[in-house]
């Protein structure tokens, strides 16, 4: 798998978390991996794109300040940014 492929998956999942509040654990039910060659999460949380954090009580994931350039400089689009 190329970085190419990790980088336009994790855009999706970049995306994805952009769009609105994601649970933690219905973010990882979708995009965790045991797969080595498909480090998506595992890359994201990494690279400091990603990172959980707790909102009244519950665990969500976000898009961080270092998240939205990836973003952003990849084309990519999300509605309601939702940043560390």
């Amino acid at each position: 798998m190329t970085d190419t492929t990790v980088d336009a998956l994790i855009l999706d999942l970049l995306e994805h978390v952009a769009r609105e509040e994601r649970r933690y654990d219905d973010v990882i039910e979708t995009w965790h991996t045991s797969c080595p060659k498909l480090p998506v999460w595992e890359e994201a949380n990494e690279r400091g794109l990603i990172a959980r954090t707790r909102v009244n009580g519950h665990a969500l994931v976000q898009i961080t300040a270092s998240g939205l350039p990836f973003l952003s400089s990849t084309g990519g689009c999300y509605v309601t940014p939702h940043l560390l």
